[in-house]
């Protein structure tokens, strides 16, 4: 019997931001020479452990912990284990981390730098993979670029050394009912976390902060509520849950019922069986 491990990296490019590409890496005895990449690496590891050199010294990156090296640093990359490591990771470009930073610099645009080449920041960590995850599944443009947001974030507000700034201007009601508005009459379009942003004349950073503090949903959770409620009314008319999915802004018919389901505790199906019978 041939126990050997299959080696593998599977690259895919986010849906946010023009493209992030993201990777999710099987290894074993891959031994990576000394190399650059022109975006940073931001990484977490699933199982095993990682050792490589970055900054003049060798650093070990075990199981939960956060990989970080910035752009254009010279690194390589080996096992620390006898099973090998796997981890999930990013590359955000210099250009991509501007859009973060001039948010929190109130304009001013800097790409961080990280110091550390391995943190162990267990709230981070458990958003890289619900990241990872959702990127993985296809989620939405929204959903994608509000968790790569909050991501990047907090790591340039944790970990960078770049001063976080915060202005305190809270945003006005009637700002972050435009956005509200927008998604109840377009549920199903694919808009982006910057559109929404840009909309209601706020930084990414403060419109998803003041949305959530105003609405107790971030803009991707409200969207998701918005879409299940035009489902509902397009089954009561008696649509197809297939038609449904795609009129509402699901990838297919197993998203909506994810997320119907854990709305009203059944599927689209069921649900219009119900409701078409009560009608007649």
């Amino acid at each position: 019997m041939n126990c050997t491990k299959i080696e593998k990296a599977d690259f895919k490019i986010a849906n946010a931001y023009d493209g992030i590409e993201t990777v999710n890496a099987d290894y074993k005895n891959r031994n990576f020479s000394k190399h650059v990449h022109e975006g940073y690496t931001i990484a977490v590891v699933d199982k095993g452990a990682q050792r490589f050199y970055r900054s003049g010294a060798e650093h070990f990156a075990g199981q939960g912990s956060i990989i970080l090296v910035n752009a254009d640093d010279v690194h390589n990359g080996q096992s620390a284990t006898s099973d090998g490591w796997r981890y999930r990771g990013m590359y955000p470009t210099p250009e991509q981390f501007n859009l973060i930073t001039s948010d929190l610099t109130q304009g001013k645009q800097a790409a961080p730098y990280f110091s550390q080449s391995v943190v162990e920041d267990v709230a981070i960590a458990t958003q890289l993979r619900i990241l990872f995850q959702h990127v993985e599944n296809n989620g939405t443009k929204l959903l994608i670029e509000t968790l790569m947001y909050s991501v990047m974030v907090n790591l340039v507000a944790r970990h960078s050394s770049l001063p976080y700034f915060s202005d305190c201007k809270s945003s006005s009601k009637q700002k972050l009912q435009l956005a509200k508005e927008y998604l109840d009459a377009y549920p199903e379009q694919n808009v982006s976390l910057t559109q929404l942003a840009t909309l209601v004349g706020l930084s990414q950073f403060h419109f998803v902060r003041e949305f959530k503090k105003q609405f107790e949903l971030t803009p991707h959770s409200y969207q998701v509520q918005v879409r299940v409620k035009k489902a509902k009314r397009l089954l009561k008319v008696g649509v197809k849950p297939i038609d449904v999915a795609s009129d509402c802004g699901f990838h297919d018919q197993s998203h909506l019922n994810h997320y119907f389901k854990k709305a009203l505790g059944t599927t689209p199906r069921k649900y219009q069986k119900q409701v078409l019978v009560e009608v007649s």
